[in-house]
């Protein structure tokens, strides 16, 4: 019998998203201020903590996951961490969000740990704008990243870009433009305001609505695909130049700010210094790094992680003017 773990709304929490460190390659501007200071690594959870709390959720039923960070592929446990994942017996999906630079030597080995599939953070294809944006980048690495994934089979790739007003919301033409040569999903968020840098991140805005607009006018009408049916945390189109072909032309928007998804949340994320944040854009956790560096045995800790669970919020207050203030984005991993 599958164990399932409820919240007190009745959504069926199964999928966690793991913050497996708060550093980062890059200091892009919707993230984290340039001169970001990072937390020791005796805050943070060891490859083994992690492992130990994965072994707990599988027994929960958590069947799928997502590795971020900061950036996960600075993290030197990645592969053994991908590869303890994938021996879990309810296992079913492992994914990672990164900013693809270290790609080039680490997508073989991820997909040879278990690793099946990566979305790829890619703000600009203006080597200026980028730069811009994530302040220490370049674009040419990125796109040599996206190149190493698709080699190694990590498919579907999917792209990701968070568009930001008077940064790159000109750019999301072209962008979508990427969709209709090659089998590749590509993701618009909207920015999410977070603690120290939720002044520039509220004032930044750009609705889903607009990039629509922007993607339409030189590119034809989206048609929604799916029935409507949210794919994760996007709402996917089709774009209708794609000669007919269902792997072309696939474009999908991540609204939370102007049309939230909560009723069909489905996850709860892991931080890199071992709390359970039940709602990105709520402040609300639990430790579970204190307890299990005390001696909780795993019963102990899936009693915990299952009562925080029963507690999820039903979504978050940013209508109301509740912006989270406890982490920025980076210690979270979106």
């Amino acid at each position: 019998m599958t164990v399932k773990t409820l919240d007190a709304f009745g959504r069926h929490i199964h999928y966690l998203r793991i913050s497996l460190t708060d550093k980062c390659n890059l200091r892009c501007v919707y993230c984290m201020p340039e001169q970001m200071i990072f937390r020791p690594s005796d805050e943070l959870l060891s490859t083994d903590e992690f492992i130990r709390v994965l072994q707990v959720a599988d027994s929960l039923g958590f069947n799928k996951y997502r590795l971020t960070g900061g950036e996960p592929t600075v993290h030197p446990g990645l592969v053994d961490i991908t590869r303890a994942i994938k021996a879990l017996p309810n296992t079913q999906a492992i994914a990672m969000t990164t900013n693809g630079l270290k790609l080039g030597k680490l997508a073989q080995p991820l997909k040879a740990a278990g690793m099946d599939r990566v979305n790829i953070s890619i703000d600009s294809l203006d080597p200026v704008k980028f730069k811009r944006i994530t302040r220490w980048g370049n674009v040419n690495d990125v796109l040599d990243g996206i190149a190493a994934a698709e080699h190694a089979g990590l498919l579907p790739i999917k792209l990701n870009a968070v568009v930001i007003r008077n940064f790159n919301e000109d750019d999301v033409v072209d962008l979508a433009r990427l969709t209709l040569d090659k089998p590749w999903q590509f993701r618009f968020i909207e920015v999410m305001p977070f603690a120290d840098v939720a002044e520039f991140q509220q004032a930044s805005i750009v609705t889903s609505k607009e990039m629509m607009q922007r993607i339409e006018a030189e590119l034809g009408p989206l048609r929604e695909a799916n029935g409507g049916v949210l794919d994760g945390e996007a709402r996917m189109f089709q774009l209708q130049r794609a000669d007919g072909s269902p792997a072309l032309g696939q474009v999908g928007f991540i609204s939370p700010v102007s049309a939230p998804f909560c009723a069909s949340c489905n996850r709860v994320r892991l931080t890199a210094d071992g709390t359970l944040r039940l709602c990105l854009l709520k402040d609300g956790e639990i430790d579970l790094k204190t307890p299990l560096r005390r001696g909780a045995s795993n019963d102990d800790l899936a009693g915990m992680i299952r009562a925080a669970i029963w507690r999820k919020p039903w979504g978050h207050d940013l209508a109301d003017g509740v912006i989270p203030m406890n982490r920025i984005m980076s210690e979270i991993g979106g």
